[in-house]
């Protein structure tokens, strides 16, 4: 069968989490691997509420084929919100609304990106971006990452070199690391980026979950030509599959339309009336506050535990907001490797190599704190130290 499969899907590397999935699903695995937000957050009620309202207020629309863009009224939402927190004038007409933000990117792959263009991503990244470009087959160049955001001379380094067309950014609470790019940061990219005719796309999933410091503003806020992505499965349930991409270019914006009509004509009506009613009926940030406030406690924990059963042997990152933390061994150490003992002693986390586009730092790890209670959090953390020790013997 190998033979019928096109060039394209060859190119694309399979996702280190859903190979695991089966292992991690294990009841007596303590899972600090998948990035799951918290279901005992999930707006159950509120949610039923609105969805039996939609059935009640307009069945006919909302079990009907919609337009590909979205619901005038989920996508004024959507604006408004960037209005009245970031000063954006955005228009509903530059929402796009998307099954999660992973078509998001998707999408943007089929309109962008030709066989051998240069992407620049951060190093590390999220590897289900790497995966989603992959499929148009570019060439992937890493530009290193420190405590602020993208190191500025490395990419003016990149930009010099590999001239690539697309830099590709999570400034908030980045996944994998956990860091936010501070706004001075965001400032000379967006300066950069703007004066070399370079788009600049901006994944923003983890945003809204700000529990420590300061809101910083999208690139969005400091040049009109930046690409933003924003999904509702990290402030509401993922299973709800529904994102969105901001383009406030107008020809890029009918591309990314067309390419989504042949893609799946449109993303479900019902899912979009349903979550408009709920932003409609609901104090939707006193939940966004609540969410916060419970994985400031979780992350705290994981940070005491940390700091408790791994001592010096790991360096890691302390976010302001979002799911993760990322932690590097002190000594050489590839996670990789030490990815089965922790298994068989019962904890689970990612090696940190999935998420590089190049030069991987073997010896690094992703921790997601968000699906764990305190007691989960401390618990794995011991046994992660066991099997630390064990790698070492």
């Amino acid at each position: 069968m190998n033979e019928h499969f096109s060039e394209r899907i060859k190119q694309v590397p399979p996702s280190f989490l859903r190979k695991i999935f089966d292992i991690i699903e294990n009841d007596d695995i303590i899972s600090f691997a998948a990035g799951l937000p918290n279901p005992a957050l999930f707006p159950v009620e509120a949610f039923k509420k609105a969805a039996l309202t939609t059935l009640e207020e307009s069945p006919e629309t909302a079990l009907q084929y919609g337009t590909t863009s979205g619901i005038p009224e989920l996508r004024s939402i959507i604006a408004e919100s960037y209005k009245k927190k970031d000063g954006i004038d955005i228009s509903p007409d530059q929402v796009l609304i998307t099954n999660g933000s992973q078509q998001g990117l998707d999408l943007l792959g089929k309109v962008l990106i030709n066989k051998g263009d240069v992407i620049a991503t951060e190093n590390p990244t999220y590897l289900a971006a790497i995966q989603a470009f992959s499929m148009y087959e570019p060439q992937f160049v890493g530009i290193h990452l420190g405590i602020n955001g993208m190191d500025i001379t490395n990419l003016e380094k990149v930009l010099e070199e590999h001239n690539p067309k697309i830099v590709y950014t999570i400034p908030n609470f980045q996944n994998p690391t956990g860091i936010t790019y501070s706004d001075d940061v965001r400032s000379q990219i967006a300066n950069i980026v703007s004066k070399k005719d370079i788009l600049l796309i901006e994944d923003d999933p983890y945003g809204e979950i700000r529990f420590e410091g300061t809101r910083c503003k999208p690139f969005a806020a400091h040049t009109e030509e930046a690409i933003l992505l924003g999904s509702f499965s990290k402030i509401i349930a993922p299973g709800l599959r529904l994102g969105w991409i901001i383009a406030r270019d107008k020809e890029l914006y009918n591309e990314l339309t067309i390419a989504k009509q042949a893609t799946d004509l449109h993303t479900s009506t019902f899912t979009q009336h349903v979550v408009y009613r709920y932003y409609r009926d609901n104090d939707t940030q006193a939940h966004v506050n609540t969410i916060a406030v419970q994985y400031k406690n979780q992350k705290d924990a994981m940070i005491t535990a940390l700091e408790k059963h791994l001592g010096d042997s790991v360096s890691y990152t302390n976010p302001e907001g979002g799911m993760f933390i990322w932690a590097t061994c002190k000594e050489k150490i590839d996670t990789a490797k030490l990815f089965p003992l922790a298994i068989k002693e019962g904890v689970a986390f990612v090696p940190g190599e999935s998420f590089f586009a190049s030069n991987a730092a073997k010896n690094t790890m992703r921790l997601n704190f968000t699906n764990s209670t305190p007691e989960q959090i401390d618990e794995g953390m011991q046994r992660l130290a066991r099997a630390l020790k064990l790698y070492s013997k």
